[in-house]
């Protein structure tokens, strides 16, 4: 039983001291953190404030490392989170082909953005090369890439509308100099039969990697509207005939199909629309048939066609 009674108190006295001891530790690790220490701390850079005329490049230094003084509470912190620095690129020089902060206006920015009890004493150089470089500026048409199925006798009126139908990229003349277009990625619809509205994401080319662009989205509608059929007659009208000769075609006129809405085709007849043979076409060639071409129709209607492509021929001396 005695044995057991010191066993314990002896156990106690063992974590007892344990305490003290990781006491007089914690003690001790947090007087030497207040005091005053000199190291290097790496500092993360972060451009601010470009011109317009000037975009940041991929080569532009992200970290600099500097010398501080401070407590080591402070530098126990940067360990832990690294200090964010901003640097004003508004202030660089551009020298011997180069754009950069020298070593005076680089330390005042940093110095600015340090806590008070916080010394900058040097950095790990003496001027700051920014990676920056001219850049131009061009608008560039965006176009719709639809890929759209109706029901049966509906179509689209006129023109899908994109909004914005044009983009800014600002980027090096000789990346951006070959852009005509941007497409915008497929857009997919079926079974069509009333207007449509779709938010789509521009395809942009690869290789512009020192190119950005002002918007990355747009907004394609159309309208989709019901059409309906009509066949008109058209007489064939021959031009440019040998001379000393008439042409005359068999048969002498030709069926149209054309296809619009049903509002649009009561406003339409057979003389909006011309069809032509040019005998020209033959070449003194013996064939006795010509194509046929329309060479007139009516406005804002969806599809014009000819029944017929070729017409045959007999020549009749005048």
């Amino acid at each position: 039983m005695f044995k057991k009674v010191l066993h314990g108190l002896n156990q106690k006295k063992v974590k007892v001291f344990s305490l003290f001891l990781v006491c007089s530790f914690l003690a001790w690790f947090l007087s030497n953190l207040s005091e005053s220490y000199e190291a290097r701390s790496n500092l993360v850079l972060n451009y601010r404030n470009l011109p317009d005329s000037l975009l940041l490049g991929k080569n532009s230094e992200n970290v600099i490392e500097a010398k501080l003084r401070t407590s080591g509470f402070q530098f126990l912190f940067y360990n832990f989170v690294k200090k964010q620095i901003d640097i004003d690129v508004s202030e660089v020089e551009y020298q011997n082909g180069q754009y950069v902060l020298m070593d005076d206006a680089l330390k005042k920015q940093i110095d600015l953005q340090l806590s008070q009890n916080i010394s900058l004493l040097d950095l790990d150089r003496s001027r700051l090369v920014v990676d920056l470089y001219q850049v131009a500026s061009k608008e560039i048409p965006i176009t719709a890439n639809l890929d759209l199925k109706f029901q049966q006798n509906f179509i689209m009126e006129g023109e899908p509308k994109i909004t914005p139908d044009k983009v800014v990229v600002k980027g090096p003349e000789s990346e951006i100099d070959t852009l005509d277009e941007i497409q915008t990625e497929s857009i997919q619809l079926t079974n069509l039969s009333a207007d449509f509205s779709k938010e789509a994401a521009l395809i942009f080319p690869k290789g512009l990697d020192n190119s950005i662009f002002s918007i990355g989205r747009v907004n394609v509608s159309g309208k989709v509207v019901k059409f309906s059929e009509e066949v008109f007659e058209i007489p064939i009208t021959v031009i440019n005939p040998p001379e000393g000769y008439q042409v005359k075609t068999f048969p002498d006129a030709v069926t149209v199909l054309c296809k619009a809405t049903v509002e649009r085709l009561k406003g339409i007849s057979s003389s909006d629309f011309e069809v032509e043979a040019d005998y020209v076409q033959l070449n003194g060639s013996n064939k006795n048939t010509l194509l046929l071409a329309i060479t007139k129709e009516p406005e804002n209607v969806y599809d014009v066609r000819l029944s017929e492509k070729t017409v045959n021929f007999v020549l009749e001396q005048q």
